[in-house]
């Protein structure tokens, strides 16, 4: 089949390099690879990606299951983002020793610091098994009977495909489900926290910052891995040792300039590049204002108690962080969406999509694509509304709900399973409730839920709405719930789930906390979430046809990657400035000035540590200054999305010159539609990095253990 051919092979040619896309590591030879030495690239296919020898892959594990890192040493020291450490460095931190805003350095190994269940996943082989997955599916014909014997299929191989005992499969898909790739991994289980710059630093700039160039944040944190004696995963144990990689990155110090390679290697979390314009339409006109009023009201809430309150601030930090990160990137997709015209221009490609079905005599396996998807999606607008309501008022956002809607689980438990597994449940449930509470604050939570049931009342469109809460008073609701329910406080909530199932079951149905989350709950998931998920599940069945199409008729030098998924992908580009707005330009590069002209002392977002001021004041910048300034950030046209938070930032010659850490406002749109004049990744510049450990830590034993890589001399 034509598109098969395509999607494994991908050895065409262009004459003009080009920029964009999130690349199949394994299948960069052809195209890709000489669009990348047109950019610039000095080292081959085979460098990045190789099974039989060490490569630059063997060097960027999955971090935690959501972001990257890097190894940078040969004792398997790796690089992150300060954010993509924060649970961990919060987890560490108090009042007596917050490592939050003072930082955390170990000057030594035997300092450094465990971390309960954090890990990371490396790489080894890539394989394609698109035939193996799809063994018995064509034949059968409602499209639940085709998921479900993909998903057994998949189980099957992963199960049965060769690996070493200490290793995992996985198969993913990709194309929409057109293809299938098996990822042979290693996950390490030990991995210690070495060194945080004080949050002053990492988290310089906060939410104002976020998503927006210029950037001045020093986004960066230290891990370690260990590995038992044979260098195999294992369990955090003393006996364990410092992990030796197959590779590490040679760190440059050298110098950027505008115009240079860049390439990013990652897990890049989820795009939907291929979605039809009236899918892009619902979420610019619908599904993204919704999400932002809500977090908008969450995150004022929490912001106002944080300010005023620092054993609040440490508990609410992590959970503040991401809150905001998505509701600002939403902000900043549907302004980047507006301002590209992506609607018109997907519904040009469709109109030569059309065109192009017709000339090759496919009306009838594609002539009535798009009309299904304008169906389906009209048909579908107040579902996803209300799905979205529901999720981010109750299952993300109130804390009281979310852990209600956990104990709606386990009465749903105990209807469908019965008795032993309500137990095993609610034993597990409760043991894990102690780190839910010990970052718990039930008046912050109050005024959460206040707002964010009003808005639920307001926003949930009205033929959904649960009859309880048409005309609530949201506030009377909040007190009677946090002054009467047993949710609120950890020793309370274990005496409720204690007993017999079915006292258990009679008391937590008294609750006024959980009776408010079962009766979303239940009218969610009785008048929603099975017509959602039906109309879903046809625009499944129609996006996998659809991008089927566009693969078959697409021409050799058309560049058609495949949608982010957390799979590892290679992007490129050039490190470039760009014009946001009318006569407004911006450089590519920052500086440590730019950090001191948006100092405020004693500010929650822009303070700056003494030490940071007295080196800048002295110009104390080691070898890592240039021309008496010290680089702190740069941007480039890397196509990137979450997930690649920590990703390494490469030269031509793939040496360590930064981490990637952000995007540009407007171009958070990239998750949709990539534009090479909009989009911008932010990477924090290595030199800052390696200046923050080296002048302003002190942490010399960790310098002492990296390849670094310094200019000539003249």
């Amino acid at each position: 089949m034509k598109f098969l051919r395509l999607l494994l092979l991908f050895v065409f040619v262009q004459t003009q390099a080009q920029q964009g896309g999130m690349w199949i590591p394994s299948l960069l030879k052809g195209m890709n690879e000489t669009e990348m030495k047109n950019l610039g690239m000095k080292i081959s296919a085979d460098d990045i990606y190789a099974v039989n020898k060490s490569s630059l892959k063997d060097a960027v594990p999955h971090f935690d299951g959501g972001c990257t890192a890097e190894v940078i040493s040969d004792k398997g020291l790796i690089l992150t983002n300060h954010h993509c450490g924060y649970d961990n460095i919060q987890s560490h931190s108090t009042v007596e020793h917050d490592y939050l805003t003072d930082g955390f350095w170990a000057y030594k190994m035997e300092d450094e610091l465990p971390n309960k269940d954090l890990f990371v996943t490396f790489i080894i082989r890539i394989e394609d098994v698109t035939t193996k997955v799809l063994e018995g599916v064509t034949s059968l014909s409602s499209e639940t009977e085709k998921q479900k014997k993909i998903q057994e299929n998949i189980g099957v191989l992963s199960r049965t495909l060769p690996k070493e005992s200490w290793q995992e499969n996985s198969i993913r898909t990709f194309y929409d489900g057109n293809q299938y790739l098996l990822f042979v991994t290693e996950t390490f289980r030990d991995v210690r926290l070495v060194g945080a710059p004080p949050s002053s630093i990492g988290k310089f700039g906060s939410d104002t910052d976020n998503w927006v160039w210029p950037r001045h944040t020093g986004d960066f944190s230290l891990f370690r891995i260990y590995a038992d004696k044979n260098n195999r995963p294992a369990a955090y144990s003393p006996e364990n040792v410092p992990y030796k990689p197959k590779y590490f990155f040679p760190i440059s110090i050298k110098g950027l300039k505008e115009n240079d390679f860049t390439m990013v290697m990652g897990y890049p979390g989820r795009t939907q590049e291929y979605l039809p314009a009236v899918a892009v339409e619902q979420i610019v006109t619908t599904l993204n204002p919704a999400k932002v009023e809500i977090r908008d009201a969450a995150l004022k809430v929490q912001n106002e108690f944080m300010r005023k309150d620092n054993a609040i601030k440490i508990q609410y930090a992590s959970k503040n962080a991401s809150m905001a990160n998505s509701w600002k990137k939403w902000m900043g997709e549907t302004k980047g969406l507006k301002k590209s015209n992506a609607v018109g221009i997907k519904k040009e490609f469709e109109a030569g999509f059309q065109q192009k079905v017709t000339a090759a005599g496919k009306q009838a396996e594609y002539g009535n694509l798009l009309a299904d998807f304008e169906k389906n999606y009209a048909e579908i607008r107040d579902y996803a509304l209300a799905r979205d309501v529901f999720t981010e008022v109750a299952l993300r956002n109130t804390e009281i709900l979310s852990l209600g809607y956990k104990l709606y689980q386990l009465e749903q438990i105990y209807n469908t399973k019965g008795e032993q597994s309500f137990n095993d449940r609610r034993n597990n449930l409760i043991n894990g409730l102690g780190d839910f509470y010990k970052d718990f604050n039930a008046n912050v939570d109050e005024k959460v839920f206040e707002k964010l049931i009003e808005i639920y009342a307001k926003k949930y469109p009205k033929q959904f709405l649960p009859s309880a809460f048409e005309n609530v008073n949201a506030t009377s609701l909040a007190t009677e719930v946090f002054t009467q329910s047993q949710l609120v406080s950890y020793d309370k909530i274990k005496v409720l789930l204690t007993g017999e199932s079915k006292t258990v079951l009679e008391n937590l149905n008294k609750d006024k906390g959980f009776q408010v989350i079962k009766a979303m709950a239940d009218g969610y998931l009785k008048n929603v979430a099975p017509k959602y998920d039906e109309i879903n599940l046809r625009n499944v069945a129609t996006q996998r046809t659809y991008m089927k199409a566009i693969l078959e008729l697409s021409q050799k030098s058309d560049r058609i990657f495949p949608d982010a998924n957390s799979t590892f992908r290679v992007t490129y580009g050039k490190i470039k400035g760009y014009k946001p707005n009318d006569a407004v330009v911006y450089e590519p590069f920052t500086y440590l000035d730019g950090v001191m002209e948006k100092y405020i002392p004693g500010d929650y977002e822009f303070d700056v540590p003494q030490k940071l001021i007295d080196l800048y004041n002295t110009k104390d910048y080691g070898n890592y200054g240039v021309k008496g300034k010290m680089p702190v950030a740069f941007i480039a046209t890397n196509h990137t999305t979450g997930g690649n938070s920590g990703s390494p930032a490469l030269d031509a010659n793939g040496n360590l010159i930064g981490l990637n850490f952000d995007r540009v406002w407007e171009g958070t749109m990239s998750d949709i539609y990539y534009s090479p004049e909009i989009c911008r990744n932010i990477m924090v510049d290595i030199r800052y990095v390696l200046f923050v450990i080296d002048k302003f830590a002190g942490a010399d034993n960790l310098i002492k253990e990296m390849k670094i890589i310094t200019p000539k001399k003249k």
